[in-house]
């Protein structure tokens, strides 16, 4: 076994590939490389990033790209590297540590020293400098301290770890196994008003992120309870990312998070995940604001970004585009006044300078990012103009300047395909595709699962990523959860037999591959993964909705849909394993407590039964209000149904209508008034 050599050449991960060429002696996660630690006895520096990261870029150039930094590690170290995508078990426990070991959050790129023996951490951090800043040690003196440490300290390192073990044992106790009642979600009201913006909207300060899960939650309340102050928080919130410049306002599509409150400068890197949830969310905001324009534009705009930059000509779904090109963040998206007037006509110009803030002073290193100062009707009164003129003058400039930004050194993408991220964004296209009656949307959500189906299926189990075809990595929790989400969506838009199918057997694995069948819940690994030093269960959201959340609110839709008590009481044990962290910290199991209210007031299932037009008609009339615990179903007449739904049958007199109210049914509806 050569040790002495970089290992990443035949990854199959972009961001593994960018540091193939790197003088570290790096290694992927795998045996060979956790067996050459033990074997030489030496501390492990694992190195956690992904593709889009700039400050992984940051690091890369500064240090790994170093020949004197690199022997050092190859010297000291056996130097790991590892794409959070790829790995999120890894990093979901990795992160944890830092958390533990640091006092603060964590983030990318993450930087962790671990013992060889069983993998545990013993110190932690993130960026490093090359040299003293900002208070940050040097890398090379992280190197030399931890190396010392190690050589010196190693009884100390020793009783750290046991401490650090039991720490990360505990963070994944059993809770009280207590079903909460619908107090949390009043607790979470009041502690997400608490640190609402009201001026910007969004929840917190900057650095602001979106946090679909939160504002879904929101929006739900709202319109479940009409909460006046829930709905205030999540269409103002929208409102305002829709206006501001984390939302591309050329090309569509959202950038991960604003640098600053006013959700005016992002950090640029677009990614997959939060896409998707955030297209179902505006085609709900346009549903429920009484189908406002800006809310469909943002899905217009985000669905035609996704199908013309983000779907690979096999179906599915890339990962993400890089913030930086050109070797500078931002580049790609940034303007000079100069280049917008050679671009544009004079009326266009005045109008489009004044929306979009090219007549203030630079936002961005001198130069602009697009980001709404002044509304339509305010620019339309002020140039003396209908506001139709002007939208048409706002809509050729824009068409302008795209053309013109597409000539431009594109941002790298990150080509793998990841099962739970494009399950979000099947989910979110399928959704907005129905809502708004867009069957492209629609489309592209069934060829994105199709490619899972024909590369992420093998022999009865779910994969978790590929690149070119070629799937590799047993799935997660997520991957299963969502995808059994976004199918159920699908289905919804379109019916297929092949589809349901498909959802059974996802549930079924979740069920015997995942449940924690003593305490409820799912743990985030399989039961034949590979064993690591903790088997984590997790509840609260982060950037992406909760595996448990969307496997409780997915599975109670199923069960319901199918009669199937097994998947209700799996959602019902997720949630009761949960009551007590949704009691401690309500505000961060957002999607927890949506499944949860989806317990307390049971979905409404509807299949539609009918032909042609018709069919269409009463599924359209079905979908038109906005009821967010209402899951629409229609199947036309001659399409054969599972023994579980085979006493839906069609009526020869015309459409009809099955409703079930949790495990209540109701008389079938046959006129289009009734429904």
């Amino acid at each position: 076994m050569n040790t002495q050599q970089n290992h990443l050449a035949a990854a199959t991960s972009p961001y593994l590939q960018q540091h193939a060429d790197n003088p570290v002696h790096w290694w992927p996660w795998c045996e060979q490389a956790l067996q050459a630690a033990r074997t030489q006895d030496k501390p492990i520096l694992l190195s956690i990033g992904y593709s889009a990261c700039h400050w992984c870029h940051v690091m890369a150039h500064e240090s790994f790209e170093d020949p004197e930094t690199a022997a050092l590690m190859n010297r000291l170290f056996i130097n790991i590297k590892v794409d959070r995508e790829e790995r999120p078990d890894l990093d979901k426990i990795y992160q944890t540590a830092h958390q533990l070991l640091a006092q603060r959050p964590g983030g990318w790129p993450l930087t962790v020293f671990l013992m060889p023996q069983d993998l545990t951490p013993f110190f932690a951090g993130t960026y490093f400098p090359p040299e003293p800043r900002h208070g940050l040690p040097s890398f090379t003196q992280v190197l030399e301290s931890i190396d010392t440490a190690w050589r010196e300290q190693r009884e100390a390192i020793e009783e750290q770890n046991r401490s650090m073990q039991q720490a990360l044992a505990h963070i994944n106790r059993p809770g009280d196994g207590d079903m909460p009642d619908a107090a949390v979600i009043e607790q979470a009201l009041v502690q997400l008003a608490e640190v609402y913006d009201k001026r910007h909207g969004g929840i917190g300060q900057a650095p602001k992120f979106p946090h679909p899960s939160t504002l879904e939650f929101l929006l739900r309340h709202a319109l479940l309870e009409d909460h006046a102050g829930a709905r205030e928080m999540a269409l103002f919130t929208l409102e305002r990312m829709a206006e501001g410049g984390i939302n591309d306002q050329l090309g569509g599509g959202f950038c991960r998070y604003s640098v600053d409150e006013q959700w005016m400068i992002p950090h640029f890197e677009k990614m997959l995940y939060d896409n998707g949830p955030l297209l179902a969310l505006y085609a709900d905001a346009w549903l429920a604001d009484g189908q406002r324009a800006l809310f469909r534009h943002v899905c217009q705009r985000t669905a035609e970004w996704v199908m013309r930059e983000m779907q690979s000509p096999a179906g599915g779904y890339f990962s993400s585009l890089d913030a930086d090109s050109e070797g500078e963040e931002g580049r790609f998206y940034v303007w000079t006044r100069e280049e917008v007037a050679s671009l544009l006509d004079d009326a266009e110009y005045q109008v489009f300078a004044a929306r979009f803030g090219l007549d203030r002073a630079p936002n961005f290193e001198g130069r602009w990012h697009l980001h709404v100062f002044r509304d339509t009707a305010d620019l339309a009164r002020a140039h003396g103009m209908q506001p139709q003129a002007l939208r048409r003058l706002l809509r050729s400039a824009r068409d302008k300047l795209f053309a013109a930004r597409e000539q431009r050194v594109h941002p790298e993408r990150d080509e793998k395909i990841l099962t739970s991220w494009n399950a979000l964004m099947i989910r979110g296209m399928a959704r907005a595709g129905r809502l708004l009656d867009e069957p492209d949307w629609i489309e592209s959500a069934g060829e994105a699962l199709d490619y899972l189906r024909r590369h992420h299926w093998r022999d009865g189990r779910l994969l978790a990523t590929s690149r070119d075809g070629e799937a590799q990595l047993h799935a997660y929790l997520d991957d299963h959860a969502f995808l059994l989400d976004a199918i159920l969506e699908l289905l919804q838009a379109r019916w297929s037999g092949e589809d349901l199918s498909l959802a059974v057997q996802l549930a079924d694995l979740l069920l015997s591959h995942f449940e924690d069948r003593e305490h409820g819940g799912f743990w985030f690994t399989a039961d034949d993964h590979e064993p690591l030093p903790v088997r984590s269960r997790p509840f609260s959201d982060d950037a992406m909705p909760s595996g448990n959340a969307v496997a409780a609110h997915a599975l109670q839709r199923l069960g319901s849909l199918l009669a199937e008590p097994r998947y209700l009481r799996a959602a019902e044990r997720t949630l009761a394993a949960a009551g007590e962290e949704m009691r401690q910290s309500p505000y961060s199991c957002t999607g927890l407590l949506s499944a949860l209210q989806e317990w307390l007031d049971p979905p409404e299932t509807l299949i539609i039964r009918g032909r042609g037009e018709a069919l269409a008609e009463w599924q359209q009339q079905a979908n038109s209000q906005p009821r967010p615990t209402r899951q629409v179903f229609a199947i036309a007449d001659d399409i054969a149904l599972p023994p579980a739904l085979s006493d839906k049958a069609p009526d020869s007199a015309g459409p009809i209508a099955y409703r079930c109210i949790g495990t209540r049914c109701l008389p079938p509806v046959s006129k289009l008034e009734q429904l």
